[in-house]
Parts: C-alpha cells; structure tokens; sequence
C-alpha cells in the first residue's frame, strides 16, 4: 500500500476529454471502416489437410497468395503435419483445388483431404448477432448487479465505463483491420470482466471510506480509496499482461487475435476503472445520503 495519497481526480477532467475523443474516434471508425469480420461471421470453407510431414505454413501461405488466395487463414490443428485453411469460398471442389495447388509447389509432401467444411452466411450472421446480443446482456447484467450490490450511481457509472471500454477496444480492431472471430468476441467479453473487477474492487473502497472518512469530500475519498488499491489493480494487470504477450508472441496466429484485443481491453480497463468510473461518480454528485437504505414507512393499521 502506498503511504502518499495520490490526487487521480486533479486530472479527471483531462482525462474526460481524452476518453471522449477517442471514442469518438472510435465510433467513426467503425462507422467508415466497420469490423473486418472472420469467416464465423461471414460465411466461408474450413479445409482439412494432411501432410505426409511436418509442413512450414509460411510457404502454404504463399503458395495460397500466389493463386489469389491470400486472404485464407493457415494454422496447424492436433499435430505438425495436420493443417487447416479457412477462406471465403462456396466452392465445393475447394479442398482438391487447394491440395492440387500445394501438390504442385512441393512435389516431395504428399497431400490429403481429410475434411472441407462450409459455413453459410446465414449461420455467420446468427453468430453475429448472438454475440451482441450476448454483449448486451452481459451489460445490463452488470448494471443490475450492481445497483443491488452498491447503489444506482455507481452502477451508472459502471456500465458507461464498460461501454467506454468496449468501444474503444472495437475501435482499435477496426482501425488496424484486425479480424474479428469468436475468440476476439471471447477477449472483448473477458475485457469487459477485468475492467469490472477493478472497477467493483475500487467502488467498495469508496463505499468504505465514505463511512470512515465523515470529514471528507468526494475527491478526497476516491482519492485514498484508488491509491490503496492501486497496487493491487496493477499487479492483476501486469500478470495478465505477461501471459497475454507470450501468448501474442509465441502463441501463433489463431491465437494473435485474442491475445491483442485482450491486452487491449485490460490496459484501457485499468484506465477507465480509475479516471471514467470515479469520476462519474463526482459528476453524479455522490452523496453519503445516497448510500442509506431507504426504510419503507410502517402504516399502522390498528383501529
């Protein structure tokens, strides 16, 4: 714990500003550009290859690039010697198309279809929408927890720090064009946990110090509370960052995507949890007052 209080809300307004352009940057951004949505979402094939020896998918990748295939995901599933392609076609020849391709660039590796699977867009459209929806229910989930848990204020400026988050990490994803599957959906919504995490861990704080600290003002009290648990927000923080860059870097590229959305989302997370939900909390004018139950009157129905 730190022995000097750091003053965060001596910057909240600052903050305010830079959280508000770049969301609107992000929203533009998806507006112009929209996400580049995977094969899940779209539509497309799944093939199936199996490789008489262990294959280098940089080269498969080429071969595939070379014939205008270049937008086609390549990565190796169960062994070495075992690869899956996964690209926009309806061509139900495709997986004899692409091992005739790579046949012809290697002659030395012999080459089997062990499966071609197609993804209609019909279904990737369901999968679309199911994953806002699922977005969107994790949202008011969130308020309603923790109206109950704290009190409507804090639950207000919760669900507008997560949305914060969420836009601005899909703003990233659309900016740089990196595709979104079900696993960057999967590390949008494990973002969304983490910022909440930090953000409930330092709302109870504040909650508690309220109650101690009668001669304080807002400021002060979010103040101390943020600065007594910083240590803790950081340290969950920069160990799930030190998974996460391993995972980027080694992890391979099925992987690259979640790794990098996720990273996103627990940096601008540990961000909006100090600066956006405490200082909504000034903003709304949170009083002690607000965090007395209300006691329902007693009507005496004695004659």
């Amino acid at each position: 714990m730190l022995n000097k209080t750091i003053n965060f809300m001596r910057w909240r307004k600052p903050f305010y500003v830079i959280a508000l352009v770049f969301c609107l940057a992000s929203i533009a951004s998806l507006v112009v550009k929209g996400l580049n949505f995977s094969l899940d979402f779209t539509g497309g094939a799944q093939v199936e290859l199996s490789y008489s020896e262990p294959v280098d998918l940089a080269a498969v990748r080429q071969t595939l690039q070379a014939a205008g295939l270049g937008d086609a995901i390549v990565q190796n599933f169960g062994s070495t010697s075992d690869v899956m392609i996964r690209l926009a076609s309806d061509d139900p020849n495709v997986g004899s198309r692409i091992a005739q391709l790579i046949r012809a660039d290697n002659a030395a590796q012999e080459v089997t279809v062990k499966r071609v699977e197609f993804i209609g867009p019909q279904v990737g459209e369901e999968l679309r929408d199911q994953g806002g929806i699922g977005l969107l229910l994790a949202l008011g989930g969130i308020l309603l927890y923790v109206a109950m848990r704290f009190q409507l204020k804090f639950s207000t400026a919760a669900v507008v720090a997560l949305l914060h988050d969420a836009i601005f990490t899909l703003g990233i994803l659309s900016f740089f064009n990196i595709p979104f599957d079900l696993t960057v959906l999967a590390a949008l919504l494990a973002g969304v946990g983490y910022s909440l995490n930090d953000t409930i861990v330092v709302f109870d704080r504040v909650r508690e110090n309220m109650r101690l600290m009668r001669n304080a003002d807002l400021a002060e009290v979010i103040n101390v509370s943020t600065t007594q648990t910083l240590a803790r927000t950081l340290a969950t923080s920069a160990s799930t960052i030190v998974v996460l860059l391993s995972l980027l870097l080694v992890g391979g590229e099925s992987l690259y995507g979640f790794a990098l959305t996720l990273i996103v989302g627990v940096v601008i997370g540990t961000y909006s949890s100090i600066y956006v939900a405490n200082g909504l909390l000034i903003s709304q004018n949170l009083t002690r007052e607000d965090l007395i139950p209300k006691q329902l009157e007693e009507v005496d129905d004695r004659p």
